[in-house]
C-alpha cells in the first residue's frame, strides 16, 4: 500500500510531480517496453502477431502507458540477456524480465509477478530418467543465452555441458533433430514444447526456481515506485490476471512475490 502512495502522489500532487515523473520514465514522450519474442509463451516471453505484438509483458506495458498518459512503443529483443545488456544504454524505459542477483547489479526491479520451476526437457528416445542420468560427461544441454535459467543450470550440472543459443527457435531444431540431448527452461513452456515434439520428455524435479518481475534502469527512483505501485494494483484489480487469461495462460495460476 505505501507504494501505491507513493505512485498516488506523484501522478496527483502536482503537474510538477507528474511532469518529473514522465521525464524519467518516458524520457522520449512515448514509453519503451523491452520484451523478448518468442513463440515459447508464458508470462515473460512475448510473440509476433500480425498488427504487432502479444504476451504478458505486452498488455502490462500498454496498461501502463496509458496510465502514464503516453503512447507505448515495443523494443524487440531475442531473449532477456539483451535486455540486460541494454539496461544502461538509454534504449528502453521499462521491462518485465527473470530477475537474478548478476541483473539486481544493472537494473532496479519491482514486484515479482511469477514464479516459475526450471526444469529440462530430453530428446526423443532419451534414456535419461532424472537428474542424476543427465549430469553425465558429454552429455550436451542447451539453455538460452545469457538468462538466468542459463546460469542456474551450469550451477546445477557439475558434468554435463551446458551451451547457450540466441533464440528459442534455434534450440527447438536441435532438439527436435536430436542435435542435443536437453534443454533447460521453465516447466510450463517445456511442458507445451513436448506437445509439438514427441518422444520428448520433461524431467519430474526443479533445479531452480525462477521468479519474472517488472524492472527499470538503476537510478530511475521515481519510476521504480511508479512501476512497483502499478504491478501491486495489477493483482488486486485484476489486470495481471487479464492478462495471463488473453495469452493462453488461463489454466497458470498467479504466483507473486
Amino acid at each position: 500500500m505505501a507504494a501505491l502512495a507513493v505512485v498516488a502522489g506523484i501522478m496527483t500532487s502536482s503537474h510538477g510531480g507528474a511532469a518529473e515523473l514522465k521525464d524519467e520514465i518516458a524520457p522520449t514522450g512515448r514509453l519503451r517496453v523491452a520484451i523478448a519474442i518468442s513463440p515459447a509463451g508464458g508470462a515473460f516471453w512475448s510473440t509476433r502477431t500480425e498488427t504487432g505484438y502479444a504476451g504478458v509483458p505486452v498488455d502490462l506495458g500498454r496498461a501502463m502507458a496509458d496510465r502514464l498518459g503516453v503512447p507505448v512503443d515495443y523494443v524487440v529483443h531475442q531473449n532477456s540477456g539483451q535486455i540486460t545488456d541494454a539496461a544502461d544504454k538509454g534504449t528502453w524505459d521499462v521491462t518485465f524480465l527473470p530477475k537474478d542477483p548478476e541483473r539486481e547489479a544493472r537494473m532496479a526491479f519491482g514486484p515479482v509477478y511469477e514464479v516459475a520451476d526450471a526444469t529440462y526437457i530430453v530428446k526423443p528416445g532419451s534414456a535419461v530418467t532424472g537428474f542424476a542420468t543427465l549430469d553425465e560427461p558429454g552429455v550436451k544441454v542447451a539453455a538460452v543465452n545469457n538468462t538466468t535459467t542459463m546460469r542456474g543450470a551450469i550451477a546445477h550440472l557439475k558434468n554435463a555441458s551446458v551451451t547457450g543459443y540466441q533464440t528459442y527457435d534455434e534450440i527447438f531444431g536441435l532438439l527436435q533433430r536430436g542435435e542435443i540431448d536437453a534443454f533447460a527452461l521453465s516447466r510450463d513452456q517445456l511442458n507445451a514444447m513436448a506437445r509439438k515434439i514427441p518422444g520428448t520428455r520433461v524431467l519430474d524435479e526443479t533445479f531452480k526456481k525462477t521468479v519474472t518481475a517488472v524492472a527499470v534502469p538503476r537510478g530511475h527512483d521515481k519510476a521504480l515506485a511508479f512501476v512497483t505501485g502499478f504491478m501491486t494494483e495489477a493483482v488486486s484489480n485484476g489486470l495481471l490476471r487479464r492478462a495471463y487469461d488473453a495469452n493462453g495462460l488461463k489454466e497458470t495460476p498467479l504466483r507473486t512475490q
